[in-house]
């Protein structure tokens, strides 16, 4: 596929692979972030909104949403400075779907969480998801209109987070920028739980 080199062509440059999910609730920005930070064009699975949703997917906030994800969303981005080719699987947002998140989660070292502040009781699912399974995440509260009327550390009080050291960051999903800086935070998250995992030499 056009644009899409194999692992060969990354061995070659150095660069590990990485795999890493952007994860939830419906509408809180994961399509728009991969295709943010994507040097690839993405491959999204995205199908319009249809009256199968009526009563079950929320607007309040995002009227204007008129497609959403059905499998995931597929991104690419090289870290040269960190060494890495990150994977970048968006995850279906809407509850009907969540069952592929077991399947997505497969080989994955990192999540990041999206959160959307007017409607934050949609991340605590994937935040539950990631803490039952152990896999190391950050939370980005997306600023939807440039404004985040909240600071870091007041949305992390709000979501109860099992781990009081989990970051939480505010970007912007259509900034290249924050999603990169995003991700260059996940991973650092990833090497420490990593480094913290290996026993030490006696």
């Amino acid at each position: 596929m056009p644009g899409y080199d194999t692992p060969d062509a990354f061995a070659a440059r150095g660069a590990s692979p990485v795999k890493i999910l952007v994860a939830g609730g419906f509408g809180v920005g994961k399509t728009t972030l991969v295709e943010s930070v994507s040097e690839i064009e993405p491959l999204r699975t995205e199908e319009r909104l249809t009256s199968a949703g009526i009563g079950v997917d929320d607007l309040d906030g995002i009227e204007s949403k008129t497609l959403t994800t059905v499998a995931m969303d597929f991104g690419r981005i090289t870290l040269a400075d960190a060494g890495v080719v990150l994977y970048l699987f968006g995850t279906p947002g809407q509850e009907r779907f969540w069952f592929m998140w077991d399947d997505l989660l497969n080989g994955a070292l990192g999540a990041l969480v999206l959160v959307d502040t007017r409607r934050l009781d949609r991340g605590f699912p994937a935040i539950d998801f990631f803490e039952s399974r152990g896999l190391p995440f950050v939370v980005g509260a997306n600023c939807f209109h440039g404004e985040q009327p909240y600071t870091a550390e007041e949305i992390a009080a709000a979501l109860h987070l099992g781990n009081p050291d989990t970051p939480v960051l505010l970007l912007d999903a259509r900034s290249r920028e924050d999603a990169r800086g995003s991700l260059l935070a996940l991973l650092d998250v990833v090497i420490a739980q990593a480094s913290a995992s290996v026993p030490a030499v006696p």
